[in-house]
C-alpha cells in the first residue's frame, strides 16, 4: 500500500513538472512575440515604447540626427554617408480618424531652404484665396485658391486664431475614393525645418499633430 501511494504521489510530481515547464515556455513564447512585435514596429516606421533595433545617423547643417532605420523612407538616397541636404522619414501613428494609424512623409532640412506654412498664409495664401469658404474639421477655416498659378484645386486650411497657426495646403484628391495630399511647414530646433505630407483626413485631429509628431522628432535630434 505505501509503495503505491508512493508510485503514484511521484507520478502526480512528475505531472506537475511537466505542467510548469510548459507554462514556462508558453510565458517565454509570448514575451519573445511580443519583442518581435516591439523590434517589427520600430524597423517598419511604427514608433513603439521598445528600443530601435538599428540607428543610422545623418549630419544635417550642424546638427547631427540619429534615427531608427525604420523610420527612412524608402526614396532616401544618402546610403551610408553622414552628411545629408535633406532627410526622408516616414512615420506612421495613430492620426486619422478615430485614431485609425495613418503614414506621414516627414522631410528634415536646413530651415534656408524652405518657408514655414504659417509665413506663406500672410505672405502668399491670402493673395490667392477665392471668395468661398468651406466648412470642415471644427477650429479651422478652408479657403479655396483661386484657379491659375498653379494652386488649381488647392485648398488651404488655417487656424484663424493662433499667433502661429496650424496652415496646411492641401490638393483635392486625384480620383474618386482616394485621400487628398496635404503638405505642412514648420521650423524646428537647431535650424532644422520638417516638411510633412499627409492625407486630408488627418486634419481632423490637427491640434494634435505637434503634440505626435514633435516628441518623435525630439527622439532622434531634430527638436
Amino acid at each position: 500500500m505505501a509503495s503505491s501511494a508512493a508510485a503514484l504521489a511521484g507520478k502526480r510530481e512528475v505531472h506537475s513538472v511537466g505542467f510548469n515547464l510548459g507554462v514556462i515556455a508558453l510565458f517565454a513564447a509570448l514575451l519573445g512575440l511580443g519583442a518581435a512585435y516591439l523590434i517589427s514596429g520600430a524597423e517598419h516606421g511604427t514608433p513603439g515604447a521598445g528600443a530601435p533595433a538599428r540607428l543610422v545617423t545623418r549630419t544635417l547643417g550642424g546638427t547631427t540626427l540619429e534615427i531608427p532605420v525604420g523610420w527612412m523612407n524608402g526614396n532616401d538616397d544618402q546610403g551610408a554617408a553622414s552628411f545629408a541636404k535633406q532627410v526622408d522619414l516616414t512615420l506612421t501613428i495613430p492620426l486619422g480618424p478615430d485614431g485609425a494609424m495613418r503614414s506621414i512623409d516627414v522631410t528634415l532640412t536646413q530651415r534656408s531652404r524652405v518657408r514655414p506654412s504659417a509665413s506663406l498664409l500672410d505672405g502668399v495664401y491670402l493673395h490667392e484665396f477665392g471668395q468661398q469658404q468651406l466648412a470642415g474639421p471644427p477650429g479651422l477655416i478652408g479657403k479655396p485658391m483661386a484657379a491659375g498659378d498653379g494652386y488649381d484645386n488647392e485648398t488651404v486650411w488655417y487656424d484663424p486664431i493662433a499667433p502661429s497657426p496650424f496652415v496646411a495646403k492641401c490638393q483635392a484628391p486625384i480620383a474618386d475614393g482616394q485621400p487628398g495630399k496635404c503638405l505642412r511647414t514648420v521650423y524646428l530646433g537647431s535650424g532644422i525645418a520638417a516638411v510633412y505630407g499627409f492625407d486630408d483626413d488627418i486634419l481632423v485631429n490637427w491640434k494634435k499633430f505637434d503634440a505626435e509628431l514633435h516628441p518623435l522628432l525630439s527622439q532622434i535630434g531634430a527638436v
